[in-house]
């Protein structure tokens, strides 16, 4: 069924995750550990991902914030219509950040469900993804 809302056209894809990031090492990075897991990566600046989640609903989501937190900040909103959508809180978001803490500790936006401390490395990452996408 094909409705007004973009994210009704959207295919939902669990076995996909969208990673985003400034960085294209860190893409990189992310990706590998992501195809650890099974899954497969879709890498995408913080400026073509929208235009992706357009096109797809992927099984999680992982964003490389910066040396801020922000780098990723203009998805936020279009994240969160599409877990508003499936009704469900999905797909699941996992922050890359410079800082350790919860989402809330960090005064984050509510559509993070789980942070990880960089430096990125498949010990931390790759338990949070198994955990998220149920794997």
């Amino acid at each position: 069924m094909v409705g007004r809302d973009a994210s009704v056209e959207a295919i939902r894809d669990a076995s996909q995750v969208l990673v985003v990031g400034r960085s294209p090492i860190n893409r990189v990075v992310i990706s590998k550990i992501v195809e650890r897991s099974g899954l497969r990566p879709i890498s995408e600046s913080p400026d073509t991902a929208a235009k992706a989640l357009r096109a797809l609903v992927p099984g999680a989501i992982i964003l490389d914030g910066g040396a801020d937190n922000k780098d990723c900040d203009n998805l936020l909103s279009s994240i969160d219509a599409l877990r508003r959508a499936s009704g469900k809180s999905l797909p699941p978001v996992i922050l890359l950040s410079n800082r350790t803490g919860t989402p809330q500790s960090l005064d984050l936006s509510t559509v993070v469900d789980a942070v990880v401390a960089k430096p990125i490395t498949p010990e931390r990452l790759q338990p949070v993804i198994d955990r998220l996408t149920n794997r």
